[in-house]
């Protein structure tokens, strides 16, 4: 059985991370499958959330499965249960059920009724329980007894598995993590747990020693490197890479990995060059999902964070696809839609991100527009929902930079504690239109870096 690897981006997903996990995940695949090693390992996208309007709609029109949702890493009863027990009938004699521990060497046979629904545990414990039993009547020397155990054991065999079997086993969902199981399993009389679907059939077994050693989960980070960003449970995970173009934060490993940082504009890009590197060609789908990603998180390369090596490989990349950059990227912003038929929540939630500043944790918004105008008629709704999120999450400041495409700048609605923005750009934050600061489109390098230094 392939072992799994999850490859996923941060929380409240952009297009950048969705691109990043699949097209990472697509190279890895290649790679392991041009060394022979395909059925060893199976590299998985995922996400932590929503995808935006952009990234489903360019799967969508390349035929791209959307990445896995996943809510955490921690380590699941799935992970390490060991899937499709072996099953007997009810009805069934215990010699058959002897017969078949000894041919699978299991310790345990999951009972089922004719239906295929999980009835109870029969084991070895539960034969060597019947065949002590037996031997109660036996008296030294005594040629009766000696007869008497011989024929109980041997109607033993002939009794049903439901007259033996423990009916009150441990029960688990497959989703149950680990840690929280590990406890009631240890304290349950049998040494099993059962894993059922929803139709009540057995479909993986867990023994206590599954849940006091177990492995943990291995993840890729792919456009982020920061805990506060991760998935629940990252701490718990064993992180085998990290590709990122950000500030190096504090996701920590227990091993050496391929850490790759580099001071582009976008994750694509560097999954670009990667392909290269390791000369694996990259179809038109993969080019136009890594290119989307380059032209949204570099503002069509409008960004002071777009350098020349983000120009080169877009091109590249158009080269592929057979599209200008331009032309293609515009048509990417597009499918975001209008403001207008969006929720506050989603239009400041979509793409936000928490940092910590001090004791203090922020966080920076932005929503990127070709109808600035459109977005600030809804101004005091949103600021209501800013207020919100400082009241419901405790953050210090919350800035959400409406970026103007067209326009190349950014304005600013602040709540919360303005000063930490005065005093990061100078400015005297406005309670009511907000701010406008020309030239400013990179949350990362622009905003970000100015507030944390």
């Amino acid at each position: 059985m392939a072992k799994t690897i999850l490859v996923v981006g941060h929380k409240n997903p952009d297009n950048d991370s969705i691109s990043s996990a699949v097209g990472y995940a697509y190279l890895k695949t290649q790679m392991v499958a041009r060394e022979g090693r395909a059925h060893e390992v199976e590299y998985v996208p995922a996400r932590l959330g929503k995808m935006p309007p952009e990234s489903a709609w360019i799967l969508e029109q390349n035929g791209i499965a959307a990445p896995r949702v996943i809510k955490h890493v921690h380590v699941r009863v799935r992970d390490v249960m060991t899937p499709d027990p072996v099953s007997i009938s009810a009805d069934d004699t215990m010699l058959q059920a002897g017969r078949l521990l000894k041919k699978h060497n299991v310790r345990s046979l999951a009972v089922e009724d004719a239906d295929g629904r999980f009835l109870g545990l029969i084991s070895t414990r539960a034969i060597a329980e019947r065949y002590i039993s037996a031997t109660d009547a036996l008296e030294e020397g005594d040629p009766a007894s000696s007869m008497a155990v011989a024929s109980s054991l041997i109607d033993s065999l002939n009794q049903k598995v439901s007259e033996l079997m423990a009916t009150n086993v441990f029960v688990l969902d497959e989703e149950d993590l680990v840690k929280d199981s590990v406890e009631d399993l240890i304290a349950s009389e049998l040494r099993e747990g059962i894993v059922l679907d929803d139709d009540g059939r057995a479909i993986g077994i867990v023994t206590r020693s599954d849940v006091t050693t177990y492995p943990k989960r291995q993840v890729i980070l792919v456009d982020h490197n920061e805990t506060l960003q991760a998935a629940p449970g990252i701490e718990d995970a064993d992180v085998v890479e990290i590709i990122d173009h950000h500030r190096i934060a504090d996701v920590s490993t227990a091993n050496p990995i391929q850490f790759l940082n580099l001071p582009l504009g976008s994750t694509a890009t560097i999954i670009t060059l990667e392909f290269r590197r390791h000369s694996i060609e990259i179809p038109p789908p993969i080019a136009a999902v890594l290119l989307s990603a380059i032209m949204t998180d570099t503002v069509i390369l409008k960004s002071p964070t777009a350098t020349d090596i983000d120009r080169e490989q877009a091109e590249y990349l158009g080269a592929i696809i057979g599209r200008d950059v331009t032309e293609f990227g515009l048509e990417v912003f597009k499918t975001r839609g209008g403001e207008n038929n969006m929720s506050a929540k989603d239009l400041v939630e979509a793409d936000s991100k928490e940092f910590h500043s001090g004791d203090d944790t922020l966080l920076i918004a932005q929503r990127e527009t070709v109808d600035l105008a459109g977005v600030m008629e809804r101004e005091a709704e949103i600021r209501a929902h800013l207020r919100k999120l400082i009241a419901d999450r405790g953050y210090a400041m919350v800035l959400l930079m409406v970026t103007d495409i067209m326009a190349e700048g950014s304005q600013f609605i602040i709540e919360g504690n303005t000063r930490i923005a005065e005093k990061a750009f100078g400015i005297e934050v406005q309670p009511e239109g907000g701010n406008w600061m020309p030239g400013v489109l990179s949350r990362k390098k622009q905003v970000a870096a100015r507030i944390l230094n």
